[in-house]
């Protein structure tokens, strides 16, 4: 495939239009036109629908431009790199992160980021749905244990676990019966939460009378005494310090793990690296303390 004719297609879909891309890069329409011509001859395809006035991408050619515009850019991107030197990351950086992450963190590591490489135009989306990195051009995505996908390579930069806290003004009942409880999501009746202490493994029974959508609000529901609840220590951890909150027991379960992922297939670009640099800077060794001082630092 000719990738100047790729570039010359990317660059009609990308403005709309033969004359508007041709006034946007300076180059005549009539070559822009012959080369498109020349690529949809050569694939066999029809990668625009043009009208009497209108041009818009067919179903191919919207395929072929999300799949190369990304791979095209990384191209200039990384030639550019490569004369500069290599050493001074550059470009547009796109990251998915998780909401509960994104609220407690990310805006102070944007920043210092931002500030520390001013030439990385970073842009962060929260949101904790399994993006495709590929299809919608993320540079970078976090999450929280990730199932296995050959497609994505990465590395863990937090570990976390689950705690059940609760305001010291609720006690723990001790004959057995339901605790009140705050849930993260819909609550679905009356549960049963295992939990280990110090002197052994407990079951603790709860009714749930709160439900809401972030960790965030949990918390902030449990410290006014609302009810028991289910979150990260690291979330916690000051609150545990101060007294604010009392631990009722380490939830069972696996243990929690914040990974920084990357396609596998594209080179570690000097960005991309970067900002796991920064990462490991900002969590040397990923243990939920080092988040919760970050945080309430």
């Amino acid at each position: 495939m000719d990738l100047l004719a790729l570039a010359d297609f990317n660059l009609v879909a990308r403005h709309g239009g033969f004359g508007r891309a041709a006034r946007a890069a300076a180059r005549p329409k009539a070559t822009l036109s012959r080369r498109v011509a020349e690529l949809e001859a050569s694939l066999g395809l029809r990668l625009f629908e043009r009208g009497g006035r209108t041009l818009k991408l067919s179903e191919e050619g919207r395929a072929l431009s999300e799949r190369t515009a990304a791979l095209l850019t990384e191209l200039d991107e990384t030639a550019a790199a490569i004369a500069s030197g290599g050493s001074t990351p550059r470009g547009r950086l796109r990251i998915s992160a998780p909401l509960l992450f994104s609220q407690a963190a990310m805006g102070k590591l944007a920043a210092g980021f931002a500030m520390q490489f001013p030439d990385v135009r970073l842009e962060v989306t929260t949101e904790d749905r399994s993006v495709d990195m590929i299809e919608e051009g993320y540079d970078l995505a976090i999450r929280v244990n990730p199932d296995p996908d050959a497609t994505l390579v990465g590395r863990a930069i937090l570990h976390d676990r689950l705690v059940v806290v609760a305001s010291p003004a609720l006690a723990r009942p001790a004959d057995g019966s339901a605790a009140a409880a705050v849930v993260r999501g819909p609550a679905t009746g009356p549960e049963v939460w295992k939990v280990s202490t110090a002197t052994g493994r407990s079951t603790i029974p709860v009714e749930p009378i709160l439900s809401l959508s972030s960790m965030i609000m949990v918390r902030d529901a449990v410290r006014a005494g609302a009810g028991a609840g289910r979150l990260p220590v690291s979330l916690v951890s000051q609150d545990l310090t101060a007294g604010r909150l009392v631990s009722w027991g380490d939830v069972d379960g696996p243990e929690i793990t914040l990974w920084a992922l990357y396609p596998s297939r594209r080179l570690l670009s000097a960005r991309v690296s970067a900002f796991l640099d920064y990462l490991k800077t900002a969590f040397p060794t990923g243990a939920p303390d080092e988040l919760a001082a970050y945080v309430g630092g």
